[in-house]
């Protein structure tokens, strides 16, 4: 990206959207521009987020999404479950890409490595070294089962 701030990208792109008739790109960027305006209203004082405060509050409504869809499958409404899927796949279009099983095994044992862990009581030391190497590319699931299973070792 260049100068311009992910937020601001989300409302051109919205505008875009908007012009071009795309009733579920527009709908989600809406929603992602809404709940990035909640949180920067939350608090005590109103703030303007980083790059970085966005991308969580975008990772943060695509696990809604993803968790919705998969909720509306299993109750066989799959109509629903496909627009939840189809939101999910704009957020996703802002996102980081998400790590392979691979990438994250290296950073994980790297973590482990660097913070001297012995076991599974210093899983809380090694999510702390890891996470900020991870940062938004895999679920937090994910990198504790990396972490569990590494530990396991």
């Amino acid at each position: 990206m260049t100068d311009a701030s992910l937020k601001s990208t989300l409302q051109q792109d919205l505008h875009t959207a908007i012009r071009e008739r795309d009733q579920v790109r527009s709908a989600t960027l809406r929603m992602a521009l809404a709940a990035v305006t909640t949180e920067e209203v939350a608090g005590k004082q109103a703030r303007t987020l980083s790059d970085d405060e966005v991308l969580k509050v975008l990772t943060k409504e695509a696990k809604k999404r993803r968790e919705a869809a998969s909720a509306y499958d299993d109750a066989g409404r799959g109509e629903l479950a496909e627009r939840e899927r189809s939101e999910l796949a704009v957020l996703e279009g802002y996102l980081p890409a998400q790590l392979s099983d691979e990438e994250l095994e290296q950073l994980v044992i790297r973590a482990v490595a660097d913070s001297g862990a012995s076991g599974m009581p210093d899983m809380g030391k090694v999510m702390k070294t890891v996470q900020p190497l991870v940062a938004g590319r895999a679920a937090g699931g994910r990198v504790a089962a990396a972490v569990k299973a590494a530990l396991q070792h």
